[in-house]
């Protein structure tokens, strides 16, 4: 019997890369803020999909519990929670509701859904795609505050739930995504250091393999200066 995954932020870079690795060999929801008939040709065959927006996390986690329901799905083995976006330049020019939609849609979101998916979980993995901007990255202040707060969520639910769900985060380091370009900022020359969504989702496919409660997949030290900040 094929596995029942979920994967959110489905629709581009590493989601829809991740959707295509599993494609085939699973049974897949994938959810994502496109319009239905603009996401359904872009995605897998078969696929099933949900649009949910995580910048309005209420509603998002909504729309998915009830795809979850209409499918008749009773468990889930694999959760990817990859939804993300971000705003870049000065902290403080960085407007009080694109702070808040950082939040909402990078953690609050996650939050949202892992409590709701969590019947469903059992037996089953949690996986959080984080980023190595948790760490600090200039430009990008909400940003790896809320991909930080994602790491002690993984945390905190691993002890929360050890023994009856599995729960991962993984930091990708720098990908060739369009959230450069949402988020206002032109990464230059540096972008061809960027790992490609086809390759990142292939080492985060080993990392989920692996089991490993946390795990950064980024570059070399010496490549540091070139691709900082780290956002994924």
């Amino acid at each position: 019997m094929k596995p029942n995954i979920l994967i959110t932020g489905a629709t581009s870079g590493i989601g829809a890369a991740l959707a295509a690795r599993y494609a085939g060999r699973a049974e897949l929801l994938l959810a994502g803020r496109m319009p239905e008939l603009e996401a359904m040709p872009i995605l897998p065959a078969n696929a099933h999909y949900v649009v949910a927006d995580q910048s309005a996390p209420e509603v998002a986690a909504s729309n998915i519990m009830a795809a979850l329901d209409l499918l008749g799905w009773e468990s889930l083995d694999l959760a990817v929670l990859n939804a993300g976006s971000g705003w870049s330049g000065d902290p403080a020019s960085e407007p009080a509701g694109s702070i808040r939609n950082t939040l909402e849609a990078n953690l609050v979101a996650a939050i949202a859904l892992a409590y709701g998916l969590s019947p469903l979980l059992s037996g089953g993995r949690l996986v959080l795609i984080g980023s190595t901007a948790r760490r600090g990255a200039p430009l990008f202040a909400s940003y790896a505050a809320a991909k930080a707060g994602l790491d002690g969520l993984a945390r905190s639910l691993a002890e929360e739930w050890r023994g009856r769900t599995k729960v991962q985060v993984i930091h990708p380091g720098p990908v060739r995504t369009d959230i450069h370009a949402k988020a206002g900022f032109d990464p230059g020359r540096a972008r061809r250091f960027f790992t490609s969504p086809e390759t990142m989702a292939r080492l985060l496919e080993r990392a989920l393999a692996s089991r490993r409660s946390r795990r950064t997949i980024s570059f070399p030290r010496y490549l540091a200066a070139a691709v900082t900040p780290w956002l994924r």
